[in-house]
């Protein structure tokens, strides 16, 4: 059956502000789309139509009354989405995939209420293995949950419902979770993007757990600009949720990202995952000219390891409390038979796996000295529903070779898709870096999907373009920071902008100066920089072109040492009447003598620039 045209976020949007569409409109989309679905097995519970019908009306009046405004407050206006069945969200029964096991919460899971806020629409609730025990997808009562074109094969899991209804654009995004690689596993099974944020970033508050120390909320889309712009509403510091943490950015690397491959691959003699991921490497490493190094997977291996053969399967007992002894029977199989292990592993053991963890975490966060971000094939395989069902337990810990180490060494990940495997099935790669790092992989993330993008070369071209966007939208700054004033080379887009993006800065908004300084272009500069200058009190000026970035607190005595004579960082007073901090010059530089040119009518750095572009 062919795929239907998917619903984006950001197409979406677009489509809003120009008047083309309207909430009601996308709605009746998805209720015929839903209607007609092949997985009706992805969904557990779907909102009511009417429901539905009354929320986009709500939209529309607010876009009525106030205008295009609506769409700074509602970030996500009009975009469908759906959630995973072990996340709360008020009035709607939560069954974590147990029918057993549901209660209808009274409070929606602060995440969600991000996205509601942010003027989405939720269409449902997904299908999942049981508790988000599995990577496979086919561990619920409410049916195994296909591949989204192939009837045969597995949609991989836990998250397997969410991962199909993107997949087949029922919706635009949908939440999934990810402790073991639930939210990576299912984008490579379904050709899409699932992005795994750095623990903390995200809260989990009215999340059920699985192992709550290593749970993170995950998002499906099918760009990974679309999922970035849906964690930069879901990036927020939670007081009530004891895990989650202010973000800590490593902003970006400047120059050639150095990429690390696992030294021993395994694909489980699957020659068409095998061939796939060599393709995808030989594209990075031709289009994108990054040639990954060999790094020593035995260490993450054996951190892997401790997920299932270690004491944190006790977190997975732990979740469920006296509901696993009450009510065995109702719990699947092979779920149970999984958190069942815990029986094995007494306090004693629990620390002596800890201690085997820190040990191994510090040799794996050493690779991150050596390489900006590790890649490996998001599964080493595709297997089909029949070899789950004759072997359930094997079959599944395959699939999570590259993802269990992940949560458990305090990374982050983003699996996006490569070159498809020859029998028409999808195939993926992940990109993995260490916490905080979360821009740097969407960017690459971005970067590699364009490369394999074959729909046209509008679309293709557009998906280049989503890198550099990525590049200059970091995540909202959860930790003290700076507002600074930068007038010139440091500008978006001009030659020394990455100095702010390295440093995990981001931009603010354009204003301009008080009226009383004057600008000059700098002699013998390189790149040409200008130099702004306040008057003293009579003396004439004006007001200048700048712009505010905010930047951690942590990164701005690097940068500020970086600086170079003439200039430096000063006071500056703003039209409003703030004084931030900002680029200033040293007055020598623009003495008579000093061959700069006073550009101030101009008005600022890049109109000066444009004008001498006309002259050439």
């Amino acid at each position: 059956m062919p795929r239907l045209r998917p619903l984006k976020v950001r197409a979406l949007l677009d489509a809003y502000r120009r008047g083309e569409i309207s909430p009601r409109e996308t709605v009746d989309t998805v209720l015929h789309r839903l209607a007609t679905t092949h997985r009706p097995e992805a969904w557990i519970l779907r909102v009511a139509a009417s429901s539905l019908v009354t929320r986009a009306a709500q939209l529309e009046q607010l876009l009525a009354d106030e205008g295009p405004a609506l769409f700074e407050r509602m970030p996500l206006f009009g975009v469908p989405f759906a959630v995973k069945d072990n996340v709360d969200v008020a009035g709607l029964p939560t069954t974590a995939g147990c029918a057993a096991f549901a209660y209808t919460p009274g409070e929606t899971a602060f995440a969600v209420e991000r996205l509601l806020d942010a003027g989405a629409i939720l269409i449902g609730k997904t299908n999942l293995d049981q508790f988000a025990t599995g990577l496979v997808g086919t561990r619920s009562p409410y049916g195994a949950v296909r591949q989204v074109d192939h009837d045969d094969f597995i949609s991989g899991g836990s998250s397997s419902g969410s991962a199909v209804a993107v997949a087949e654009g029922i919706v635009a995004f949908a939440l999934g979770t990810d402790t073991a690689g639930s939210g990576r596993v299912p984008a490579g099974c379904n050709g899409i993007v699932g992005l795994k944020p750095s623990l903390g970033l995200v809260s989990k508050r009215g999340v059920v757990p699985a192992c709550r120390t290593l749970d993170t909320l995950s998002v499906f889309a099918h760009d990974v600009a679309d999922a970035w712009t849906v964690l930069d509403r879901l990036a927020a510091f939670d007081a009530r949720d004891a895990y989650s943490k202010p973000l800590v950015s490593r902003g970006l690397a400047h120059g050639p990202l150095r990429l690390g491959v696992p030294d021993t691959l395994t694909f489980f003699d699957d020659r068409r995952a095998q061939d796939a991921f060599a393709a995808t490497l030989d594209g990075i490493a031709t289009h994108l000219t990054l040639t990954p190094a060999r790094f020593a997977f035995a260490p993450l291996q054996q951190v892997a390891a401790l997920l299932y053969d270690g004491p944190w399967v006790a977190e997975r007992r732990a979740a469920l409390g006296d509901f696993f002894d009450t009510h065995r029977a109702q719990i699947d199989p092979t779920v149970a038979k999984v958190i069942a292990q815990a029986e094995r592993f007494d306090a004693a053991k629990a620390f002596d796996g800890q201690y085997t963890l820190a040990r191994l975490k510090r040799e794996a966060d050493a690779l991150f000295e050596q390489f900006d971000i590790l890649i490996v094939p998001t599964a080493p395989t595709h297997p089909t529903l029949a070899e789950v069902h004759a072997n359930p337990v094997e079959v599944n810990s395959r699939l999570g070779v590259y993802t269990n180490f992940v949560n458990l060494l305090d990374w982050c990940a983003l699996a996006v898709p490569g070159v498809p495997r020859d029998d028409g099935l999808p195939a993926g790669v992940t990109l993995i870096g260490p916490s905080g790092a979360d821009q740097q992989l969407a960017v690459l993330g971005a970067r590699i999907q364009a490369l394999f993008n074959e729909t046209d070369e509008t679309t293709a071209a557009a998906a280049a373009r989503d890198a550099d966007a990525i590049a200059a939208s970091p995540l909202p700054i959860q930790e003290p920071c700076v507002t600074l004033a930068v007038v010139g080379a440091h500008l978006r887009g001009e030659p020394l902008n990455w100095q702010l993006l390295q440093a995990g800065a981001r931009f603010v908004e354009a204003t301009t100066t008080a009226p009383h300084y004057r600008l000059y272009a700098l002699a013998g500069t390189t790149p040409p920089k200008p130099g702004l200058v306040r008057q003293s009190e009579g003396a004439e000026g004006d007001a200048i072109a700048i712009e505010l970035w905010n930047v951690p607190l942590r990164s701005f005595g690097a940068f500020v040492a970086a600086v170079p004579a003439p200039l430096a960082i000063g006071s500056l007073d703003l039209a409003d009447g703030r004084t931030v901090k900002g680029f200033v010059c040293e007055p020598f530089a623009v003495a008579a003598d000093a061959a700069a040119s006073d550009i101030t009518a101009y008005g600022g750095w890049r109109a000066y620039l444009a004008h001498r572009a006309l002259k050439r």
